[in-house]
């Protein structure tokens, strides 16, 4: 008798959340999510495009569940690539399928308040002026878009940490927005979004501890990590020559975020083309998804690692059943502790592993102008980081294997 009132009054609560979720959302449809892999998966981001979306969906009122329990997600608008409902599952097991319920009201808007896991932001300077190359007084603010200045070069002090910064609850990443257009790693000892915190007291208080973390990689002439780069035969350039650079945040999303720059007559020596860059990243990950198109036709598009004595190199050409990588993993930080870093690419567009003074590089090959590559950065200082050089090989493994296995996203009911 006990146990049938228990079960009756779980019935009864389960119908009425339904019929809560109902009154508030009245349309829905469902979503499969198809794990292929034989191995386990967590922080899973799954997308479903916009163009598979039902034709009076609103993407300014609704809400994703995994039966009864809400699932954070967003909507990518600016975001061309992977424009639509952006979700992270926390955990989908080998070979496993789950379906997902959106529900969502045709009219009206309804705010979703999730725990922020993500973050992107560029924040130039304003109300100051510029004298020769160097832009004085002022104050930083965050914008959206940035045409970036003629006369801003390295260490003119017009953008706070001298270029754009991204992150997730594991590790964050910024780029030099000037002549040197190269990747570096802010190694986090925090799991909420930090980099707004970082460079308000100077160009120069990253470089040592901070609270929620600091710098942890010296980039200097290299590609740093997984920077963009041409090689001619004896070096790699980077995106140095430019007629002109724009840079805008595409998505600061809840659970994805990403980061679009568009560099005008890229010159690298008799080459020159017009080249887009998207940068993406995504709750509990450390990779940085790059996604390259380009006007015009080259031989290779080349990435790569800064070279430190510290660093044991480690390569992998890749397979069909599994991602390459070039990495290195050692006491390299700028911390003097473990760090390890390393580029993930498409074994189909693998054309070789080379080096020069400053880096160890892998040669790519773009397809039709476009091409797309990871890189990640695992610092022993994260919460529940990564310590050792089995641990980080382990990692960059599994992360090789599910690139090579991605997850499947269906609407299976509209």
């Amino acid at each position: 008798m006990k146990t049938s009132l228990i079960i009756s009054l779980l019935l009864l609560g389960m119908a009425c959340e339904v019929t809560s979720q109902k009154k508030e959302f009245s349309e829905s449809f469902t979503v499969k999510v198809s794990n292929p892999a034989a191995f386990d998966r967590a922080d899973v981001l799954a997308l479903v495009p916009e163009n598979q979306l039902p034709k009076s969906f609103n993407e300014k009122a609704f809400a994703v569940f995994a039966d009864k329990t809400e699932i954070p997600s967003q909507y990518n608008t600016k975001d061309k690539l992977n424009s639509g409902i952006a979700v992270v599952l926390d955990k989908l097991n080998a070979n496993q399928s789950i379906v997902l319920t959106v529900r969502y009201s045709k009219t009206g808007e309804v705010n979703r308040v999730y725990p922020k896991r993500t973050q992107a932001e560029l924040s130039p300077k304003f109300g100051g002026e510029w004298k020769n190359r160097e832009y004085i007084g002022g104050d930083f603010k965050n914008v959206t878009h940035l045409r970036v200045p003629p006369q801003h070069k390295d260490h003119s002090w017009y953008i706070r940490y001298e270029g754009p910064g991204w992150e997730s609850d594991k590790v964050g990443y910024r780029f030099y927005l000037d002549q040197r257009n190269a990747v570096d790693v802010f190694g986090k000892t925090v799991k909420e979004p930090a980099l707004h915190k970082a460079g308000l007291d100077g160009f120069d208080s990253y470089h040592s501890m901070q609270e929620w973390g600091m710098d942890v990689l010296k980039v200097a002439k290299s590609l740093g990590v997984g920077s963009i780069g041409y090689f001619d035969g004896k070096a790699a350039h980077r995106v140095e020559i430019t007629d002109s650079v724009e840079c805008s945040i595409t998505e600061n999303g809840v659970v994805y975020s990403s980061i679009l720059t568009n560099y005008y007559g890229w010159k690298a020596g008799a080459n020159k083309t017009n080249l887009s860059s998207q940068l993406s990243i995504h709750a509990g990950s450390r990779l940085t998804e790059t996604s390259l198109s380009m006007s015009d036709a080259w031989d290779n598009i080349s990435s790569g690692l800064i070279k430190d004595p510290k660093g044991k190199l480690f390569t992998h050409k890749g397979s069909t059943d599994q991602y390459g990588y070039l990495a290195t993993y050692g006491k390299q930080s700028l911390n003097d502790d473990n760090l390890g870093i390393a580029v993930l690419f498409n074994a189909s567009d693998f054309i070789g592993f080379t080096e020069d003074d400053f880096s160890h590089i892998v040669k790519m090959k773009p397809s039709n102008g476009k091409l797309t590559y990871y890189f990640a950065a695992a610092w022993e200082g994260e919460p529940d980081g990564i310590k050792t050089e089995e641990a980080f090989l382990k990692y960059l493994e599994q992360e090789a294997k599910k690139l090579a296995s991605p997850v499947r996203v269906e609407v299976v009911k509209k």
